[in-house]
């Protein structure tokens, strides 16, 4: 799992924002953090104090598994700007490097002699009912320690849901994830950890 090219927008103009229930002239406020701020920010989750977090948001480029992806699906916040795609470029990737350590060395092998074939009667100009059975069947087999990028964007107010759900998740990704929230500004209003 790796996070790359990691942004973050919004922090100032968010921190102000959370103070526009009390406020009645809002040109006067500030991005001062005050207790106020804090507090609101590090609500329990659900409770919606926190919605100033979610003005704060997040872009990053994520590498993970197949099988991270498929839960990171679940966030309805977790948008996806673009993604590497297997449907379209299986057969061109370097498998030696697309693959985590937890994947079996006979599970690579195996997906090394599919594409290989697939390859050969590609040049060889087989036909083409032939070639997507060939394609699907490298699609279908491809363990899912198969890792790809993909640009997110997302807010603290997602990333404190995801942090609290997967920071002890049996997979090794979702805690590495985790740990990187915490690089974020003021990210124990993620975390919730002082």
């Amino acid at each position: 799992m790796r996070v790359e090219n990691l942004k973050v927008y919004g922090l100032e103009e968010s921190i102000m924002a959370s103070k526009y229930p009390m406020a009645t002239d809002i040109k006067k406020l500030n991005s001062e953090i005050t207790d106020t701020v804090n507090k609101l920010a590090m609500s329990e989750k659900g409770e919606g104090h926190d919605q100033a977090l979610t003005g704060i948001n997040v872009q990053f480029d994520l590498t993970c598994s197949n099988k991270m992806w498929v839960e990171a699906e679940r966030y309805r916040f977790l948008y996806f700007v673009s993604s590497q795609s297997t449907m379209h470029r299986i057969t061109k990737f370097n498998l030696d490097k697309q693959y985590n350590s937890y994947v079996h060395p006979k599970a690579i092998e195996l997906m090394k002699e599919l594409v290989n074939e697939y390859n050969i009667a590609v040049k060889n100009g087989e036909d083409k009912d032939t070639l997507k059975e060939m394609y699907l069947r490298i699609l279908y087999s491809n363990p899912a320690g198969f890792e790809l990028t993909a640009r997110l964007t997302t807010n603290y107010r997602q990333l404190k849901t995801i942090y609290s759900q997967r920071k002890f998740h049996r997979l090794p990704e979702w805690r590495a994830f985790c740990e990187q929230l915490k690089t974020l500004p003021h990210s124990e209003w993620i975390t919730l950890e002082r």
